[in-house]
C-alpha cells in the first residue's frame, strides 16, 4: 500500500528496472529513468530561479513529454497544465489569473501560448525532446538563472497542482491542490482499483484535466505500475495503441467509450490477445447500455466513478468484481467521506435527495482568492459539490441532477458565464444566456439564447465564427436561439437551468 507524502516519495515506490512511462513507437522509461528525469526537471527549474510555490504553466500536446513534465514540475514547483488548443485571449486570461512565473512549451512549436507569454513578459521554458527513442525524455532550456526561495522537492503542504474549475456565476475558479491531496487521491484510487506493479494504464485522457493527470498518470506510477501515454485521442488509433501497449486497463469519459465501441467491429482477436482487467469511466454519466456494450465487447467489468477537480478527482466508485456494480449509480464512497445534505446543512436519510457533500484528505482547502465562493462551498468542514443525489439501501450513490449551471460536454466542464462574456462583445448582441442542451454522444452541448440590439440583425453562422476566434473549439456554441425576450424566473433573474426545456430544445 502506498504511504507517500509527496510526489518524490510516490515515484520511489516503483522498482528501478520496472517500466514506468511508455508511448507509441518508443522504448519505455524505467522507474530509474523517470526518477532521474524528474530530479533533472527540478534541478533545471531551481537553476532558472523557480521552486516550491512558483506556478509553471505547461502547454504541451498529449504524450509522454506532457506526463513527465507534469510529474517533474509538480515534484518541485506548482504544475499548471493548460489545454494547448486555447486561443490567444484564453492563454492571456489564464496566465494572468494563475500568476504564472514561467511557461513550458515544446521547443520550436508555434503556439498562441508563446505569444501570450511574451506579451505578458513571462519567461518561456523550451522543452527539448531527446530523440534517443526513450519515451518522454527531454531537457528544459531557457536563458535564465536564479535562486529560488524554496528549492528541492515539494513538502506535503506545498502546492503541487493548480487547475481551473468552471464557475457558475463568474469566471473559472482556481483550485490549488497540495502534495498531500495528490498522494491521498492516489491511495484512494489504488484501493478502489486494486492497482499494483503489474498494471499498465492506456492513457487516452488529455493531460490538462484532473482525470488523466491523477487517475491515469499519477495513480499508475505512484503504485509502481506503468502508463502508456498516447497522442491526442482518436478512435482510429485506439486499437493500434492497445496492441502495442498490452494494457490491463484504461479510463475515459463516456463519449470516448462510444467512439471506441464504434470502431470495435472486427477487433475481436486483438481484444482477446490483450485482455483488460477492467475499464473505468468517469467525468460524466455513463449510460447503462454503453456500460453493457463495453462489457460485452471487451469481456471486462466496467467501473463507473465520480470525481471532480476540487476532490483531486475520485470521490465515489463502483467496486470491482466480485462486489456488485450498479449501472446508473456512481458506486460507494471511495476515499473521502460522502454524505447528502439539505439546504440548511442537515444530513438526509437513505433515499432522500439532497446536495452531495464530501470531506477528506484529497479535498482542496478552498478556492484561491475567492471568499464568496468558499463561503457558499463549505458547510461545517464539508465541501458542497453542487450535485444532487441520494444513497440507496446498499450505500450506492445515484446522481439525480445538478444544482450548478455548469455545462458538461463529454467531460469538458464549461462555464456558461465565460461564453456569455465573449458573445456580449459582439456589437449586435444586447443579451445572451448560455445554457446546456441534450446531446446523444456528449451528454450536453452548448447553446445560447440571444436578444439582438434593436433594428440590428446577425446570423447564427456569424456568431459562431465570432466565438470561434475567441474560444477553444469545444466551448463554441453549437446552437443559437434568437428571442425577443429571454425567459426569467420569479425574481426577474435570467435562468439557465431549465432553459432548454422552456425553449423546447430538450
Amino acid at each position: 500500500m502506498t504511504h507517500a507524502n509527496n510526489i518524490a516519495e510516490l515515484l520511489e515506490v516503483g522498482e528501478a528496472g520496472d517500466l514506468a512511462i511508455g508511448a507509441p513507437g518508443c522504448q519505455a522509461q524505467t522507474f530509474a529513468d523517470l526518477r532521474n528525469q524528474v530530479r533533472g526537471v527540478v534541478t533545471a527549474l531551481n537553476g532558472f530561479g523557480f521552486g516550491r510555490g512558483d506556478r509553471v504553466a505547461i502547454v504541451l500536446p498529449n504524450g509522454p513529454e506532457a506526463a513527465v513534465a507534469f510529474l517533474g514540475v509538480a515534484a518541485g514547483a506548482t504544475a499548471a497544465p493548460l489545454n494547448p488548443l486555447y486561443q490567444l485571449e484564453e492563454f492571456e486570461y489564464y496566465f494572468r489569473d494563475l500568476r504564472a512565473r514561467a511557461v513550458v512549451v515544446l521547443s520550436g512549436s508555434e503556439s498562441p501560448a508563446t505569444i501570450a507569454a511574451s506579451k505578458l513578459q513571462i519567461p518561456i521554458l523550451d522543452l527539448v525532446p531527446i530523440r534517443n527513442g526513450l519515451a518522454g525524455n527531454f531537457t528544459l532550456s531557457a536563458n535564465l538563472s536564479g535562486n529560488p526561495e524554496y528549492g528541492g522537492f515539494g513538502e506535503p503542504k506545498d502546492e503541487a497542482l493548480v487547475l481551473h474549475t468552471s464557475g457558475t456565476t463568474s469566471r473559472p475558479k482556481i483550485v490549488p491542490l497540495l502534495q498531500s491531496n495528490l498522494c491521498a487521491s492516489v491511495k484512494n484510487i489504488q484501493n478502489t482499483l486494486h492497482l499494483d506493479p503489474t498494471d499498465r494504464c492506456l492513457n487516452i485522457m488529455p493531460l490538462f484535466h484532473i482525470h488523466g493527470l491523477i487517475a491515469s498518470v499519477l495513480a499508475s506510477v505512484g503504485t509502481g505500475g506503468s502508463v502508456f501515454c498516447c497522442p491526442p485521442f482518436s478512435g482510429r488509433g485506439f486499437f493500434d495503441w492497445m496492441a502495442e501497449a498490452h494494457p490491463t486497463w484504461y479510463t475515459a469519459v463516456p463519449s470516448m467509450h462510444q467512439i471506441i465501441l464504434s470502431r470495435s467491429s472486427e477487433q475481436d482477436s486483438l481484444i482477446n490477445a490483450n485482455p483488460l482487467r477492467f475499464i473505468r469511466s468517469s467525468s460524466s454519466p455513463l449510460a447503462p447500455n454503453i456500460m453493457s456494450e463495453l462489457e460485452t465487447v471487451f469481456h471486462a467489468p466496467v467501473i463507473e466513478s465520480y470525481g471532480m477537480t476540487e476532490a483531486t478527482h475520485q470521490m465515489a466508485s463502483n467496486p470491482l468484481p466480485p462486489a456488485i456494480r450498479k449501472p446508473g449509480t456512481v458506486g460507494m464512497p471511495a476515499g473521502p467521506e460522502v454524505s447528502v445534505m439539505d439546504e440548511s446543512g442537515e444530513f438526509l436519510k437513505q433515499g432522500e435527495v439532497g446536495e452531495i457533500v464530501i470531506r477528506g484528505l484529497n479535498v482542496t482547502t478552498g478556492y484561491e482568492s475567492n471568499p464568496e465562493a468558499n463561503a457558499s462551498a463549505y458547510q461545517e468542514g464539508w465541501f458542497r459539490t453542487g450535485d444532487q443525489g441520494r444513497f440507496d439501501e446498499d450505500g450506492y450513490l445515484t446522481i439525480t441532477g445538478r444544482l450548478k449551471e455548469i455545462i458538461n460536454r463529454g467531460g469538458e466542464k464549461i462555464s456558461p458565464r465565460e461564453i456569455d462574456e465573449v458573445i456580449l462583445k459582439h456589437s449586435n448582441v444586447e443579451q445572451v444566456v448560455t445554457f446546456a442542451i441534450p446531446d446523444e454522444i456528449l451528454g450536453e452541448e452548448v447553446a445560447c439564447a440571444i436578444v439582438l440590439r434593436e433594428k440590428l440583425t446577425t446570423s447564427a453562422d456569424d456568431l459562431q465564427e465570432f466565438a470561434s476566434t475567441r474560444l477553444i473549439k469545444f466551448k463554441v456554441p453549437k446552437q443559437f436561439v434568437f428571442l425577443d425576450e429571454i425567459p426569467k424566473g420569479p425574481t426577474g433573474k435570467l435562468q439557465r437551468i431549465g432553459l432548454a426545456e422552456k425553449l423546447n430544445l430538450a
